[in-house]
């Protein structure tokens, strides 16, 4: 074909589904023929018209698997036909100062697919080669474009912790982050604490492999964690800072809580909490592509998978609209391939 189909979103939840002109890649990347691209709250920035420029079209989506079939001037380690993903990070530039101390996640001159380039909301992808990860054997496509950004972020967190095997780690919301983080701590030997809103979902939280629940709206969760012995590590998954901020109590002394979710309200800290009991809040982006194959190979292995619901390509807008009024269980994947 001479065209491929997107979705592009201008202003504020503008979708327009256009054609568009099938070009060779430039040189540095490859063209992705899309298999699966997953729906995350991330995808508000572009969606919403949160970006420097809103008004310049751009197609949302950095969940994205699928099969490159052309690879641009340069790019020697990506053949065609191979299966790969591309999450949030678009592809580092090798030069600016974090980079050349090897710190990828944080260069200064990195694009975000889905946001300030083109991303997955369409049959065709072209990315930077540097922003590839291989998409191993055993995994299906569309359970492997959560993995990409929601795996990757939640289970960069745990390891953020450098907590021993059994420690106590709580993870706050079963949503789209926390029930993969929740599969993560566990097949990471830790004994987990889900919290979340609701004794409903304490069952889900079990099965999932969690030790403990804690009804967040019941009891206060801090003080619940304390009972318990106080964690080592809180990975923070709900877009809400005040329901972050009742956490803190809840660590055990050195504890950590890695905030993942990103919400509009702050976190209230007092500064006893802090400097008592030498605790420690911090933020995590979310990982390099070749951490994203190793988490791949991990998921693999220890049969981390995200629950999702499918829906065409064609169905995108329907599709954000399910994510945001969180009753989608628990990430919407987009199949290109039934577009």
């Amino acid at each position: 074909m001479s065209t491929y189909q997107a979705f592009e979103v201008t202003g504020s939840r503008q979708f327009a589904w256009t054609t568009r002109e099938l070009v060779p890649p430039r040189a540095g990347h490859v063209r992705i023929r899309v298999e699966s691209c997953g729906v995350c709250h991330s995808d508000v920035l572009a969606v919403e018209g949160l970006r420097p420029d809103p008004s310049r079209p751009v197609v949302p989506g950095h969940e994205v698997v699928g099969t490159i079939d052309a690879v641009g001037e340069g790019v020697r380690a990506w053949q065609v036909g191979e299966r790969v993903g591309v999450g949030f990070l678009a592809g580092h530039c090798g030069e600016c100062d974090p980079c050349r101390r090897g710190d990828f996640v944080n260069c200064a001159d990195q694009e975000q697919t889905g946001t300030t380039v083109d991303g997955g909301y369409a049959e065709v992808l072209y990315a930077r080669s540097n922003a590839l990860a291989r998409i191993p054997e055993g995994i299906s496509s569309a359970e492997a474009a959560p993995l990409l950004c929601a795996g990757l972020t939640s289970l960069s967190a745990l390891r953020q912790l450098d907590s021993r095997p059994g420690s106590l780690v709580a993870v706050q919301g079963i949503g789209g982050l926390g029930h993969l983080a929740v599969q993560y701590a566990a097949r990471l030997g830790h004994r987990v604490v889900a919290i979340a809103r609701g004794a409903e979902k304490a069952s889900l939280a079990a099965s999932l492999g969690a030790d403990d629940y804690i009804d967040s709206a019941a009891e206060h969760p801090g003080e619940a964690l304390a009972r318990l012995g106080g964690a080592d590590g809180i990975v923070a998954t709900a877009a809400s800072g005040s329901s972050m901020t009742p956490l803190l109590t809840g660590l055990a002394p050195r504890g950590r809580m890695i905030v993942v979710g990103v919400g509009t309200d702050p976190i209230s800290v007092s500064t006893p909490d802090l400097v008592l009991s030498t605790r420690t809040i911090t933020g995590s982006l979310t990982g390099t592509p070749i951490e994203n194959e190793d988490n791949l190979a991990f998921s693999v292995r220890h049969g981390v998978l995200p629950l999702i619901e499918r829906m065409p390509l064609a169905e995108a807008p329907k599709a954000y609209e399910r994510m945001m009024s969180g009753e989608a269980r628990f990430r919407v994947v987009l199949d290109a391939v039934q577009a």
